[in-house]
């Protein structure tokens, strides 16, 4: 009997797994090398601000709480950059938001059990593509994009956790005054430091400036509260600031980028994690090197609240991935390796003969992606059993490669902008499905298994009036059975095996539990007898 309630353990510690093993699996693929764009950066330096919990519909709006509280940001809105709204993905935290805005990728879901703090797997980002990227900020986050580089070029400052006051007692935009500060000093400290100095003259660098002020003020004050709104006064306040230092120490040489955004929204009662459009909603601004400025608004942009003010100047919404992209486009490095996002060209300042190639980058460094993924599923599979994706074959994709070059070189970039798209999109539509290549198999093994064990628990207990189910030699017959059906599953799934020798064994040692002690066929007239142990047996 104890053999029993051991194997009820562990078939449901079988079934609880299963959920990690199939919807949390980890879609970061190693291997994969760099593609690069052949043209020159339009930018050598990036300044990246990340006001951590700023939703769009409140940094938006013209006249909230009595008053515009970004009027610089609005300002550059109207005269001198490009706006929309980067739409974010479940789930809505700090982590996700940073990962999808700096790497491109959509979080690493095996990232849960790490609470959202580390890195399960180790992935590619903007910083580890940079010459060299200078981060201040929180503890928080700051620490899981340094980990994954490579090398020591990605460089942080962070206060201590003690600061983070969750409390309502302090302000909470000394989070983000301590940051500004801290580059303030870092730029001045720099012109007598003959090292530091020669770094930053040279190019693919990276500001990282994350500001978790707002994200505070939320969740202890709501985001309707005066203290949310004085903090994106702050916040307003120290970007300028920071253009005007960093415009001063390069000696306004138009080679610096800035990018403001946030990696969440907030709910009005100061909570975040889930779909709704409050947190999903968070504002993009871009100016400086490489990006256009201000554009009339034409009927195909998305519908603007009337209380933004700002349906006149055009706006371009992205996904929160293509940011990635946009940044490595615009630095002259290449797109992070496993970033799913898609330039959004329309941020973009540059000629016909530029966008081309970047897409074309971009529809590359996702092709590669798919391949490798292809190649690690392919090894594990027998190919007469191996299905492939069948919009995009390898004679598709030398096809459309051929053709996208051959239509930039005879200057037809819309046609090649158009080939790269289709590119780029089967290419992410192949990834997918060989990331969910053993999804559907997994979970009618799971099923079944559950299944099998409700059935096992209905089933009569043995009785001495019953008859074996199974005839002599059953359980050799189990066992045969249980032991090719695991070997035919080696062959058949090679390396992904691991997923499925658990079904397969729960599977099976409940048939043979079922057909060795526990399966009876009652003789006439025990029915009744029988039936009343069921309840017992359940329970």
């Amino acid at each position: 009997m104890s053999w029993l309630i051991l194997n009820g353990i562990f078939v449901h510690i079988v079934f609880l797994l299963s959920i990690f093993d199939i919807y949390f699996k980890s879609p970061i693929v190693h291997g994969i090398g760099s593609i690069s764009n052949p043209l020159p950066a339009p930018s050598k330096r990036i300044i990246l601000f990340v006001a951590d919990g700023l939703r769009a519909e409140t940094f938006f709006h013209a006249n909230f709480g009595g008053g515009n509280h970004a009027s610089y940001l609005r300002r550059v809105m109207n005269s001198s950059g490009a706006w929309g709204v980067s739409h974010t993905r479940v789930p809505t935290e700090s982590r996700p938001g940073h990962v999808a805005i700096i790497a491109g990728l959509y979080e690493d879901p095996s990232a849960i059990a790490k609470g959202w703090k580390e890195n399960p797997v180790e992935f590619d980002s903007l910083f580890n593509q940079s010459r060299f990227t200078w981060s201040w900020g929180s503890p928080d986050i700051l620490p899981m994009f340094a980990r994954g580089a490579s090398g020591d070029h990605v460089l942080t400052e962070m206060y201590g956790p003690e600061v983070e006051d969750f409390s309502g007692k302090n302000k909470t935009s000394v989070l983000d005054t301590w940051v500004f500060d801290r580059v303030e000093l870092f730029l001045h400290s720099a012109k007598s430091d003959p090292v530091l100095l020669n770094k930053l003259q040279q190019d693919n660098l990276v500001f990282f400036l994350h500001l978790l002020g707002l994200d505070t003020a939320g969740h202890s004050h709501k985001p309707h509260s005066k203290e949310y709104l004085e903090n994106i006064k702050v916040v307003d306040e120290g970007v300028k600031k920071m253009e005007q230092l960093f415009e001063e120490f390069y000696n306004h040489d138009e080679r610096t980028t800035y990018i403001f955004t946030s990696d969440h929204g907030m709910t009005d009662w100061g909570s975040h994690g889930a779909g709704e459009r409050s947190e999903t909603e968070t504002p993009l601004v871009a100016w400086g090197a490489g990006i256009r400025r201000p554009l009339p608004a034409t009927e195909t942009d998305p519908l603007s609240p009337q209380s933004w003010e700002l349906a006149h100047v055009r706006r371009s919404d992205v996904r929160q991935a293509d940011i990635a992209p946009l940044m490595a486009t615009l630095l002259g490095v290449p797109i992070p390796a496993n970033s799913v996002g898609f330039l959004p060209r329309e941020y973009l300042s540059l000629s016909e003969l530029e966008v081309s190639e970047a897409v074309f980058t971009n529809a590359r460094q996702m092709a590669a992606q798919y391949n490798r993924k292809k190649e690690l599923t392919e090894s594990g599979t027998i190919s007469i059993l191996y299905r492939p994706f069948p919009q995009l074959t390898k004679y598709t994709e030398q096809t459309l490669m051929t053709e996208i070059r051959k239509h930039i070189e005879d200057g037809q970039f819309t046609h090649a902008i158009n080939a790269s798209s289709r590119l780029f999109s089967l290419s992410l539509a192949g990834l997918d499905y060989y990331q969910n290549y053993y999804q559907c198999l997994l979970l009618t093994c799971v099923s079944l298994s559950f299944l099998g064990w409700l059935l096992w628990l209905l089933l009569p207990p043995p009785s001495s009036s019953a008859q074996p189910l199974l005839p002599r030699g059953g359980y050799f017959l189990n066992m045969v059975f249980m032991v090719g059906t695991v070997l035919t599953s080696l062959l058949i799934y090679g390396g992904y095996v691991l997923d499925m020798v658990f079904m397969v064994g729960t599977v099976l040692t409940s048939l043979m539990i079922h057909g060795e002690i526990r399966g009876v066929r009652p003789r006439h007239g025990d029915h009744g007898r029988n039936c009343a142990h069921i309840s017992h047996d359940i329970w």
